[in-house]
């Protein structure tokens, strides 16, 4: 009964994020009674299994445990997606278990088709979707590379610092997925993590598998230069806060309204609960401060933003995967999700010539895993995003998009794996016309 008078009232989106909201409350308790080995974990012991291992210094090569420990190192992070690449193939460990250091990655080939009209786009994202069927534009088959990637890994322990690591990944995603760009660099230092990498805002280990690489048209995949700390809490707790370079995407009208530079930092945090089989709960927030000049008074003003996200991974059986995500805010549309593709940071309000403010967006998604063995599963997404002014825009604007996702998943061998995936979509306008595009894609991945 909620659902629907929430769906009358603001559609299909917050339809599902009431959804997601009640399957979190539900299930998330079941996590707990599970004592079956779940399909993932067996699928990443036989991935950390396989290795090379070249040991390096003076003495006898360690235990077979300690050096397992090491390898898992590679793969604790708060913020490691499902496409990241894996440990490298070769690794190289010191003989007193102290230091790893691995360079590796990924070739990565996607192929897809479009039928009914073209998105303009390799990424499956709903604000693309063109309103206006193309004549020539009606179908499109198209290849791209991009998410291939090369990585460097050190990890290590010191008697003085503690424990280390330093980070370097650079994907084939710029002009035409074929230019070479720096994807993440950081250096982290026990808590402290200092460099180029995910905001703290978001939470890549919650987004569902994807063949698209743009994935939930809701996600949060901000990347900036960031000061972070993460500490471990007792009884499963985990907390983080963060200073970020800012990024905005405001609306600049001529005479009237123009961009100024920004020298506020965003400040991000969250508390996270995990349990058992890698589950876990995040409450995140964000707070930005918006800069712009008023054209008309000749004066600068700063406007306040902020984003808060709830998002979860959990496993209620052996088999299951659940993944889900709600956020909202005003002013944090340069973020991630379909409001990237616009300038929805701050916008004009028609009834105050030369003023902007932070319009309300919000979304969700939640997608469903299902492991048939450990080396096959299959998975759906859905969600969905609404840009939500408070004064009426022109009618050809955005106002929400769906995205749906249906794919199969195989893993020839531990580093090598294929997958088919079904995307649908639609866009809606402010006047109400909606238009549709689908997508079978397909791609291969081998990791090194």
């Amino acid at each position: 009964m909620l659902t629907n008078l929430i769906y009358n009232k603001y559609g299909m989106t917050a339809s599902v994020i009431i959804f997601i909201s009640i399957l979190c409350i539900l299930l998330t308790p079941s996590a707990n009674a599970q004592s079956t080995k779940h399909f993932e974990d067996i699928r990443m012991d036989s991935t950390l299994a396989d290795h090379k291992l070249i040991y390096f210094g003076k003495g006898d090569e360690p235990l077979k445990d300690t050096t397992s420990t090491l390898i898992q190192r590679f793969y604790e992070d708060q913020f490691r997606h499902f496409q990241d690449p894996l440990a490298p193939y070769f690794l190289f460990l010191s003989k007193d278990s102290k230091l790893a250091m691995g360079i590796g990655g990924c070739v990565r080939m996607r192929g897809y088709f479009d039928w009914g009209g073209a998105l303009p786009s390799p990424g499956f994202a709903p604000y693309l979707i063109p309103m206006e069927k193309d004549p020539l534009k009606k179908r499109n088959l198209g290849t791209t590379p991009a998410g291939t990637a090369l990585f460097f890994r050190v990890i290590g322990r010191n008697k003085l610092l503690g424990e280390y690591q330093v980070y370097i990944e650079a994907n084939f995603n710029g002009y035409q997925a074929r230019d070479f760009h720096l994807k993440k660099a950081y250096a982290s230092i026990n808590d402290w993590t200092f460099g180029y990498t995910n905001s703290t805002f978001s939470d890549p280990t919650a987004l569902p598998p994807t063949v698209d690489a743009s994935g939930p048209n809701a996600k949060m995949s901000a990347t900036s230069v960031l000061i972070r700390w993460l500490h471990k809490l007792p009884k499963g707790f985990s907390v983080a806060a963060s200073v970020e370079t800012p990024s905005d995407q405001i609306e600049v009208i001529p005479e009237l309204t123009a961009k100024v530079n920004q020298y506020i930092p965003d400040v991000a945090a969250f508390l996270q609960y995990d349990w058992q089989n890698s589950s876990h709960i995040r409450l995140s927030a964000i707070y930005r401060s918006l800069p712009y000049r008023n054209l008309l008074s000749g004066k600068n003003h700063n406007k306040s933003g902020y984003g808060v996200q709830l998002s979860t991974l959990f496993r209620p059986f052996y088999a299951m995967t659940i993944y889900g995500c709600m956020n909202g805010g005003h002013g944090y549309g340069s973020l991630g999700g379909d409001w990237l593709m616009g300038a929805y940071d701050l916008v004009a309000d028609p009834a105050k010539p030369g003023q902007l403010y932070a319009p309300l967006c919000y979304g969700g998604y939640i997608g469903l895993q299902y492991n048939f063995t450990p080396m096959i599963f299959a998975s759906a997404t859905f969600g969905g995003t609404r840009y939500a002014p408070r004064h009426e825009i022109a009618s050809d604007q955005y106002k929400q998009g769906l995205y749906m996702a249906a794919n199969v998943f195989w893993y020839l061998t531990p580093r090598i794996s294929c997958a088919v995936e079904f995307d649908l979509g639609r866009r809606m306008n402010f006047s109400g016309e909606t238009a549709w595009a689908r997508r079978l894609g397909a791609f291969v991945s081998f990791s090194f």
